[in-house]
């Protein structure tokens, strides 16, 4: 099912995976711009009209209560519960270690200057509604915004047909100590964050994944407020070794099949006969896949494979490619590590799959696809917060130091700039 193709064609695959990113079109931007202006203009009363529009209920109060959060928890699994307070504590593990002090520098003639680190002060976190819904990703996004220190975190989520709030999600909320919710969706709830209206005060920053509808709001609504990224389609790349057990790696490439027709899942290897078992175990176990039918759409266009002479050689290409989950399936996953350039996320050996970063093991799951682990990172602490430098001259500094301040003002034709130090220097 993987289909083969030379090493020496792996620029073009990196081509060929980036144009999976699904282009905004023209009648979509006007399509929402349209309804964040009127979000910005109606407020509530656009929010409402849209909700009955799209969800088929008409919310005259879109804001949960504390009891109705309580409520819609009640109902969920106690296992299911007893998982994710689990995984809370490891993603608070994690996160907790990426918090940053700010810095305080003296120097002579009583100069100091600084750095404060400050989180932000609100934040808006977007759940998909609908069939799909993603406790985890509650947890990836709020947990991260409440190390760093954000005192107002919300979220929205769409309605149910009968205006209900799905159980897992309401119990993910609670877990994270999220309690302002509302019950909104679409390009709406994004203007409604983004804008403020009378039920819902506006945020400082969006995020979470959304259909292509919310996609062009965050972009449009961008500047406005700071957003998270606009994600692509998910994406896994395993570099495997002889030893790998091809179960295991035709598992975790269909792991990111079933997202999505456009997943890309992709085998870098060393053992051709390693690649061949692979194609069988995929064909068993693609068969029993309730997503079967997305599995094999997936396969078909983006399952891609690349025998190459070494392991160095395969994470070589996985850096041009930079895909959003890199699995080390090898025998010393440590020894490879540092050649490792880009990646949104490293899984390390033969049993650290993706679904235990997805879900449980700490690191966040919230990371850059279609190639932009070249410049971007995965979510975290440092996403939820902003830097504000700060610096203190003396008298004494000014008359040593104004002079050459004066001089590079002038030179840049700023005269009043350089005549506010002239007139210290008097």
């Amino acid at each position: 099912m993987l289909s083969e193709i030379k090493k020496e064609n792996s620029e073009e695959l990196k081509a060929y995976l980036e144009s999976r990113n699904e282009e905004i079109s023209s009648d979509i931007i006007v399509t929402v711009s349209k309804i964040l202006e009127d979000v910005r203009k109606r407020k509530d009363e656009a929010v409402i009209a849209y909700t009955e529009k799209f969800d088929g209920i008409r919310l005259e109060n879109y804001c949960v209560s504390e009891a109705e959060i309580d409520e819609a928890a009640s109902h969920c699994d106690p296992f299911f519960m007893e998982s994710m307070q689990k995984a809370k504590k490891n993603i608070e593990f994690f996160h907790n270690a990426q918090k940053q002090n700010g810095y305080l520098l003296q120097k002579e003639k009583g100069i100091y200057l600084g750095q404060r680190v400050l989180p932000l002060d609100s934040v808006g976190i977007y759940v998909p509604g609908g069939r799909a819904q993603y406790p985890s990703s509650v947890l990836m996004n709020a947990i991260p915004a409440k190390v760093a220190g954000v005192k107002r975190i919300v979220m929205i989520t769409p309605p149910s047909k009968e205006g209900s709030l799905h159980p897992n999600i309401a119990y993910a909320a609670k877990l994270a100590g999220i309690d302002e919710i509302y019950k909104v969706g679409g390009a709406q709830g994004i203007g409604a964050l983004a804008y403020g209206t009378q039920t819902l005060p506006p945020v400082d920053k969006i995020v979470g994944p959304g259909n292509i509808f919310v996609a062009a709001a965050k972009k449009l609504v961008f500047g406005k407020v700071d957003i998270d990224m606009i994600a692509g389609p998910s994406e896994i790349l395993v570099v495997a070794d002889e030893n790998a057990n091809p179960a295991y790696v035709a598992s975790d490439l269909l792991s990111q099949a079933e997202h999505d027709p456009m997943a890309s899942a992709i085998l870098l290897t060393t053992s051709v006969s390693l690649l061949d078992a692979v194609n069988e175990e995929l064909r068993k176990q693609t068969d029993v896949l309730p997503k079967k039918a997305i599995v094999e759409e997936s396969m078909k266009h983006y399952g891609k494979a690349i025998v190459c002479d070494s392991i160095e050689e395969c994470v070589n290409i996985a850096n041009q490619i930079a895909p959003e989950h890199l699995e080390l399936m090898v025998e010393d996953p440590m020894a490879y590590l540092g050649l490792v350039r880009h990646a949104g996320s490293v899984f390390m050996g033969y049993y650290t799959c993706e679904s235990i970063g997805d879900y449980f093991g700490g690191t966040n799951h919230v990371l850059p696809t279609s190639g932009t682990a070249r410049f971007s990172s995965a979510l975290s602490v440092d996403s939820f917060i902003k830097k504000s430098s700060f610096l203190h001259y003396t008298k004494e500094a000014v008359d040593a130091y104004g002079s050459y301040i004066v001089e590079m003002g002038e030179q840049e034709d700023l005269q009043a700039h350089a005549n506010a130090v002239k007139v210290r220097l008097k």
